[in-house]
């Protein structure tokens, strides 16, 4: 199939062939349809998939028309004065930074030659440089809901003409706590508009947001719920939890592995291990909210340069990146959010391209990995790396065994945890 079969205009098919876009993915041959159609949808498919495209697109093509109607409109008027800013038309709420980079990039690429202009709103920079841009009129803006909701009490920006609103990650902003700051956003968002949930797991908290937000919408799965790329290879190596770092390093070194995505699920976690691979000469650096966006964005930029070779990162910092050769993840430390697994791995095999993601298993991760099996819906067997094999006397000896009071333990360990992981 074509773009130009998903009732993409030609302006816009030559666009994504100047970018070397083939051919549509599944979420976007589904949702671009849909989308100009005018219906809320409801979409979910794993990382990598062309998510971004699937509302990029349409939304660029609904506000181009939109504007050069009203331009028509206006031309037997054209000697009286016109409006000194344009309204934003469309708003992309996204949980982090790293995110609103990436979606804002994909806009200005895809929203190029059509008079569209697209702005961002993340913290940790000068909110004053943001209000200034947005001073000129913008037509699309992707932000996180905290400085929206700053701009919005300085009164540097109104939702008063918003068309369509999409979440993006939906379910990290829910994992995150910004449901409050969702209320008050939809407080000041027109309830005459099109809406729009994107997520790669959809589970209960989702369908509940969904029923708040969305009108009779269009359900969308690519896949089954959860799954991982099938690009993806997945290996659990059971080791010494004491001899995790150092299987870390040999792993990066015996391979020469160039940008290795690691995670830890705590900020203090990620120091201690990238600087204890730095110390074993790894190249490493620790990548969490404790950073400025500054040392962010310069810490992301020299791993893709390659010139930090392996990045240790907490669940929240690391959302929102995209580096298409990603090869390799590494997971330290298994999630206590067993859907986070999902999201971690599809850091790797992005469209369509082969990834390896490897779990570090010791016996205090039994009860974690059985709950990433279970939303798997497969087994990951565990195997043994020559030279690293376990203390058998450490491992397991009784079969796993999910009981309620194991999970009300990790209940408690992922409400603790939540403070420390970004």
């Amino acid at each position: 199939m074509s773009f130009s079969a998903l009732e993409l205009n030609p302006n816009l098919c030559h666009t994504l062939a100047g970018l070397g876009y083939d051919s549509p993915t599944p979420i976007q041959c589904e949702a671009i349809p849909a989308i100009l159609a005018g219906r809320d949808l409801l979409a979910g498919a794993q990382t990598g998939t062309g998510k971004t495209a699937a509302f990029a697109l349409p939304i660029v093509q609904l506000l181009a028309q939109a504007q050069a109607t009203e331009a028509q409109a206006a031309e037997p008027q054209a000697t009286e004065p016109q409006a000194a800013v344009r309204a934003i038309r469309a708003l992309i709420l996204v949980p982090t930074r790293e995110l609103a980079v990436q979606v804002h990039q994909s806009f200005v690429k895809y929203a190029q030659g059509s008079g569209l202009e697209c702005g961002i709103a993340y913290g940790g920079v000068s909110i004053e440089a943001q209000a200034s841009r947005f001073k000129t009129g913008i037509d699309i803006l992707v932000a996180t809901p905290g400085r929206l909701l700053d701009h919005l009490r300085q009164g540097a920006l109104t939702l008063s003409q918003l068309q369509l609103l999409i979440f993006d990650e939906a379910d990290r902003m829910l994992d995150m706590g910004f449901m409050d700051e969702i209320q008050a956003l939809l407080r000041q968002v027109p309830d005459n508009r099109q809406t729009m949930l994107f997520s790669a797991t959809l589970d209960e908290a989702i369908f509940g947001l969904s029923k708040t937000l969305l009108r009779e919408p269009l359900r969308i799965q690519i896949a089954r719920p959860n799954m991982a790329a099938a690009a993806i290879e997945q290996r659990v190596y059971a080791v010494d939890a004491e001899r995790k770092c150092e299987l870390v390093c040999h792993l990066i070194a015996s391979q020469q592995w160039q940008q290795v995505l690691i995670f830890s699920r705590t900020r203090q976690g990620a120091d201690k291990l990238a600087q204890q691979m730095l110390q074993a000469g790894i190249a490493a650096q620790a990548f969490h909210g404790d950073l400025s966006q500054g040392g962010r964005e310069k810490v992301l930029q020299e791993f893709k340069q390659g010139k930090i070779q392996a990045l240790v990162a907490t669940d929240v910092a690391a959302r929102g990146l995209d580096i298409v050769e990603l090869k390799y993840v590494i997971n330290f430390e298994l999630p206590y959010v067993a859907e986070d697994y999902v999201h971690r791995i599809g850091r790797t095999g992005r469209a369509g391209n082969a990834g390896l993601a490897i779990t570090l298993f010791s016996s205090d991760d039994a009860l974690l990995l059985e709950e990433v099996e279970a939303v798997l819906d497969k087994r990951l067997p565990q195997q043994w790396y020559p030279g690293f094999e376990p203390d058998l006397d450490k491992m397991e000896a009784t079969p796993r065994r999910n009981s309620k009071a194991a999970q009300k333990q990790r209940a408690k360990k992922r409400a603790l945890g939540k403070s420390q992981r970004r």
